[in-house]
């Protein structure tokens, strides 16, 4: 694609695509979910009434990361901020940081690879997935959804089986993030 304006589908299917990844990483700087969904919103809303052109869909992640980042910091600097929340100087450092932005993009980017590659899975077996974690235990899962600590274990070694050629690509992700850490 050369540099154009996204066309609605477009921006549909980038919104679609990202909001959520979007939301996770806004919220990483606000931790509160519902202004980071505003903030998100708000980048987006911009997209569209002004019409900016990108180059291809990397020039479009990486705007809208930025974007959220720099309106996530503007609000953490914001006087409503600051008079109803605290957040200490090192911490709003630290945030502004390239390592903490890189990290946190390669985080909810491997988030959304791993969500993709889990609901690829049969209902049964992503949903013992989804549950094993969020940190709940194989007898957890078990008593949780009612079926035996043998089916439990069954699945999840199903399932990993699955996944393990979806996510080879993420052990890159993951080292990288481990990498940008130093």
């Amino acid at each position: 694609m050369g540099v154009q304006c996204l066309t609605l589908k477009e921006y549909k299917s980038v919104f679609n695509t990202l909001y959520p990844s979007l939301c996770l990483f806004s919220n990483k700087y606000i931790e509160n979910i519902e202004v980071s969904k505003d903030i998100v919103q708000e980048v987006f809303i911009k997209i569209w009434e002004e019409k900016i052109e990108f180059h291809n869909d990397a020039a479009i992640k990486s705007y809208l990361y930025t974007s959220v980042k720099n309106r996530s910091l503007d609000y953490l600097k914001s006087r409503h901020y600051k008079v109803t929340e605290s957040l200490g100087k090192t911490d709003f450092a630290q945030m502004e940081t390239d390592p903490f932005f890189l990290r946190e993009v390669v985080i909810s980017e491997t988030s959304l690879l791993i969500e993709k590659a889990v609901n690829t899975l049969p209902a049964k077996c992503a949903q013992i997935i989804k549950l094993s974690i969020k940190g709940l235990s194989n007898t957890e899962i078990s008593e949780e959804l009612g079926v035996s600590l043998n089916t439990i274990k069954t699945q999840k070694k199903i399932a990993y089986k699955r996944l393990k050629p979806l996510l080879k690509d993420c052990f890159f992700i993951i080292a990288f993030v481990f990498e940008i850490r130093n």
